[in-house]
């Protein structure tokens, strides 16, 4: 099973976590949330990122839920990453690229899997009031 680590500013991620729990259903294997606190030192981000990737390196793969590129999680996952041979950061994390995750982790491989969550995630980001106006 390709395994998830969540990283996200507060609670953040907890919080999509429980959501997409609520609509796929319980994750009982294979997830980590990291929430990064401005009270935690960057050397404490760094040692629990580390050690979540530790617990959770899978030969199917890992993969970063992450809610912001260029903030704090970001930088820190990637020189962490990089000698991940099965292994994508996705940034800009959202409730659809959340429960793709979740739904898809056991029947995907890899690469379809990350290719999934960020068509899911772009698919989420849209305006729908429009919709209702067109004839």
């Amino acid at each position: 099973m390709i395994n998830i680590i969540v990283i996200t500013h507060g609670e953040f991620g907890a919080y999509l976590i429980e959501a997409a729990e609520g609509i796929v259903g319980v994750q009982t294997a294979g997830l980590k949330n990291v929430s990064i606190s401005p009270r935690m030192t960057l050397e404490k981000v760094k040692e629990t990122a580390a050690k979540a990737i530790e617990e959770m390196r899978s030969e199917d793969g890992l993969i970063f839920l992450i809610d912001m590129p260029g903030g704090t999680p970001m930088n820190v996952v990637l020189p962490l990453a990089k000698d991940i041979e099965k292994c994508a950061v996705i940034c800009g994390v959202n409730i659809n690229m959340m429960t793709s995750a979740f739904a898809y982790r056991q029947s995907r491989d890899f690469d379809g899997l990350t290719t999934k969550i960020i068509e899911d995630g772009r698919k989420a980001i849209c305006e729908v009031k429009s919709l209702l106006m067109k004839k």
